[in-house]
C-alpha cells in the first residue's frame, strides 16, 4: 500500500454511442475515503479534453476528442488504442507541450498554461545529448533547475547507481547498448524526482528480453515513490503487467472507450505474471475491447472529425 488511509473507488458501466453501435464505457467516479471526507482531486484531470491540428488541407485534423481521464497521486495508468490514434497527443497535453483546443486540462488542481512543475517525460527516442558522458547527460536537468554543480552530479551518480549503471558515468551514448540507453534516460527523468511522470512508447525499440529488464526495473524505482505514471504503449501484456489501471482509446479521433482495474499484486514479477490465470483473464477481458477499435484502425474506418 502507499497510502495509510483507506480508499473506496466506485465503478459505473454506461453506454454511448459510436459509430452507428453502443460501447460500454466503465467510468471511474469520484474517490472518496472511507471515514468520510472530502474527495481528493486527482493529480491529473482531463474533462472533454480536445485537441485539433491544421491537416495541411486548410482543415482541421482531430487527434483526440472529449477525453475525459482523471489519474491519481501514486497511481501508474497505461493508455493503449489503435496505432495513430491520439494516446501520444493526450501526453502532450498534460505536459504542456499542447494546449487543449477545447476541454480543460488540470495538474495538482491548476489549469496547465505550460510546463507544469514536477512532470517528467520520457519519449519513445533518446533524449540525450551525444556529445556529453552519462553522468554530464544525466546531471543536466538538476543543472537547469538550478542546482549547483556539485549537487547535481551528487544526485545524477545516485541515480546511475540505482538504474545499474555504476562504473559507466563516464561513458558516451555510442558507447552503450539499447537497454543501457534507456537507464540512462530512466536515471535522467527521475533524477529530478518527478510528481508526474510521462512515459510514451519508452521501450518499444528494445528486444523482448531487455523490454521485460527495463519493466521489472521501472517497477523497482516506481515503487513507494509516490509519483503518478501515464504510460502510452502499444502492447497490452506490457500495460497489464505495469499498471494499476488500464484505459482504452478509440480509434482516431481517440476517445475513452474503457477503463479496467488490474487487480494484480503488488510488487510484480513480470515475467511470471504473464503465465497466471490472472493475468490472462484481464487481458481477455480487455482485448474484447481494444481489438474491435485496432480492426477498424487496420481497416482505415476513421470516423470524420
Amino acid at each position: 500500500m502507499r497510502t495509510t488511509r483507506q480508499l473506496r473507488t466506485a465503478r459505473v458501466t454506461v453506454t454511448t454511442e459510436t459509430r452507428g453501435r453502443c460501447l460500454p464505457t466503465v467510468l471511474p467516479t469520484v474517490t472518496e475515503n472511507l471515514e468520510g471526507e472530502p474527495p481528493m482531486t486527482p493529480l491529473v484531470q482531463l474533462k472533454s479534453a480536445t485537441k485539433r491540428f491544421p491537416n495541411g488541407r486548410g482543415g482541421l485534423h482531430t487527434a483526440i476528442r472529449d477525453v475525459d481521464l482523471d489519474v491519481g497521486a501514486g497511481q501508474f495508468v497505461a493508455v493503449v488504442g489503435p496505432t495513430g490514434c491520439g494516446k501520444s497527443t493526450t501526453l502532450s497535453l498534460i505536459s504542456g507541450l499542447q494546449p487543449a483546443s477545447a476541454g480543460t486540462v488540470t495538474v495538482g488542481g491548476e489549469p496547465v498554461r505550460g510546463i507544469p512543475e514536477g512532470v517528467g517525460y520520457m519519449f519513445q527516442s533518446d533524449a540525450m545529448l551525444p556529445w556529453r558522458s552519462v553522468l554530464a547527460n544525466v546531471a543536466a536537468g538538476p543543472q537547469w533547475r538550478g542546482v549547483a554543480k556539485d549537487e547535481a552530479r551528487r544526485r545524477a551518480r545516485d541515480w546511475i547507481a540505482r538504474v545499474g549503471l555504476e562504473g559507466f558515468e563516464n561513458y558516451y551514448m555510442h558507447q552503450l547498448s539499447g537497454g543501457m540507453r534507456k537507464r540512462v534516460a530512466l536515471a535522467q527523468t527521475l533524477v529530478n524526482e518527478p510528481r508526474i511522470l510521462l512515459m510514451d512508447e519508452p521501450f518499444s525499440a528494445l528486444d523482448v528480453q531487455t523490454r521485460a529488464l527495463m519493466q521489472q526495473e521501472l517497477l523497482r524505482l516506481w515503487a513507494g515513490s509516490g509519483a503518478a505514471v501515464v504510460f502510452v504503449t502499444h502492447d497490452l501484456e506490457e500495460a497489464i503487467v505495469l499498471a494499476d489501471r488500464v484505459v482504452v482509446m478509440t480509434a482516431s479521433p481517440a476517445r475513452v472507450k474503457a477503463s479496467y482495474q488490474v487487480h494484480l499484486e503488488r510488487p510484480r514479477d513480470v515475467e511470471e505474471l504473464r503465465t497466471t490465470t490472472a493475468f490472462i483473464d484481464i487481458y481477455r477481458e480487455i482485448w474484447k475491447s481494444l481489438s474491435s477499435e485496432v480492426d477498424l484502425a487496420r481497416k482505415g474506418q476513421i470516423r470524420v472529425a
